[in-house]
């Protein structure tokens, strides 16, 4: 494993999360959830646009309108033009939807379903009765439930050939490994991948089937291969390291979001660039995201 440090864009967010890359606009997409703000980053000049969002929003996914992502926002799940600020809610979150409940990692699966699972957003999480679940939405918009009883949901990303789930309930400390029907889009019973000496975040995959996560409290990115076995890591010089995704016209870069969410004064003098987006060149390459489907008469 080989990352060689090219750039450090100094956002400063607090809570900087689900990075992605559009190969059609050579841009990319990250939100600072906690800020309500939704980043775009011109991958030729460089130059960041800013847009508001309506509520947090905390995983993004692409669709076949370039001016339209599927979103999930902390209450649910909808179209949203960031050009426009217009946002058209396709399923919010019912009853389990609690003062302490909200939407969080989320990503589109190989064949255009937008998975994202909930998570309990309280200190003391652990003795809260509340609990996360995991959605997927399908592409004809309807919602399923397929799997419950999660504190924080994470890691969400699939092998190249798409018969593989990777998913992480992060206080657990362990990414679960499930055989994923793409037909169907069903799970196995979840087995462990891999255990993490702190919380896994964010993931990813690379073309050749290594999955590299986003490991929280660290400031680590780790390389497993897909035996669970670690390949490689490398130290950020941050502690709190949220998402990870390759980019770039050969994806060939690794684009990682930071946080500075809870940190002391003292700490973010530590890590000045706490919060900010780290772009690294490698010696992998990424998959292209794929599509949900075109909604260009929906906005």
């Amino acid at each position: 494993m080989k990352l060689e440090l090219v750039k450090i864009v100094p956002v400063q967010n607090t809570l900087g999360e689900s990075v992605i890359w559009d190969h059609r606009l050579a841009c990319l997409w990250w939100t600072d959830i906690h800020e309500k703000k939704l980043y775009n980053l011109d991958w030729k000049s460089q130059n960041i646009t800013i847009f508001p969002t309506p509520e947090r929003l905390t995983a993004i996914g692409l669709t076949e309108n370039p001016g339209v992502l599927i979103c999930a926002f902390e209450n649910g799940f909808a179209y949203f033009s960031p050009a426009l600020n217009m946002i058209k809610w396709v399923h919010k979150l019912g009853a389990e939807k609690t003062t302490h409940i909200r939407l969080n990692d989320g990503r589109l699966d190989r064949q255009g379903r937008f998975w994202a699972g909930s998570m309990v957003e309280h200190p003391n999480r652990e003795n809260l009765q509340e609990r996360g679940k995991l959605y997927c939405l399908d592409r004809k918009g309807q919602v399923s439930v397929h799997k419950e009883d999660i504190l924080i949901s994470n890691s969400l990303s699939w092998s190249p050939d798409g018969q593989i789930m990777y998913f992480a309930d992060t206080p657990k400390r362990q990414i679960m490994r499930m055989n994923f029907d793409s037909t169907l889009g069903h799970l196995s019973a979840p087995e462990i991948f891999s255990r993490t000496e702190n919380g896994p975040d964010g993931s990813t995959v690379d073309q050749e089937g290594n999955l590299w996560n986003a490991e929280w409290g660290n400031g680590t990115i780790m390389q497993y291969a897909p035996s669970g076995d670690v390949i490689g890591f490398d130290k950020l010089p941050v502690s709190q390291v949220a998402c990870c995704c390759f980019a770039g016209p050969d994806m060939d870069y690794l684009c990682v979001s930071t946080a500075r969410e809870n940190l002391s004064d003292d700490i973010i003098a530590k890590e000045p660039h706490a919060g900010d987006l780290f772009i690294f060149k490698t010696t992998s390459q990424g998959l292209h995201d794929t599509l949900f489907p075109d909604i260009r008469n929906v906005l």
